[in-house]
């Protein structure tokens, strides 16, 4: 899972991983998990722990977009909840 210098970083749907906000979440999210349950926080042992396979890695980014497409959704029943007036909100 690592090179030399860190992380493998592939690009998701042909963007760089840096500008799609579900690349940075899958990030955010695998280090999290990472470090909260490595016994270190050491990336060469996690590294090791998860094999030189790409499984977790694909596994994270389909997590990471369907997530992603939950969230969207869920955002966007709450507007429509709100545009209805079933649910109270404030503006600031």
């Amino acid at each position: 899972m690592t090179s030399g210098d860190g992380p493998r970083r592939r690009p998701l749907r042909g963007r760089p991983p840096s500008t799609t906000p579900r690349a940075l979440f899958g990030r955010l999210c695998g280090a999290t998990l990472a470090r909260a349950h490595a016994r270190s926080g050491d990336r060469i042992a996690i590294a090791g722990h998860l094999g030189g396979g790409d499984a977790f890695d694909r596994a994270l980014v389909t997590f990471a977009e369907l997530y992603a497409d939950q969230n969207e959704k869920d955002h966007q029943a709450l507007v429509e909840a709100i545009r209805a007036g079933r649910v109270p909100a404030e503006t600031a």
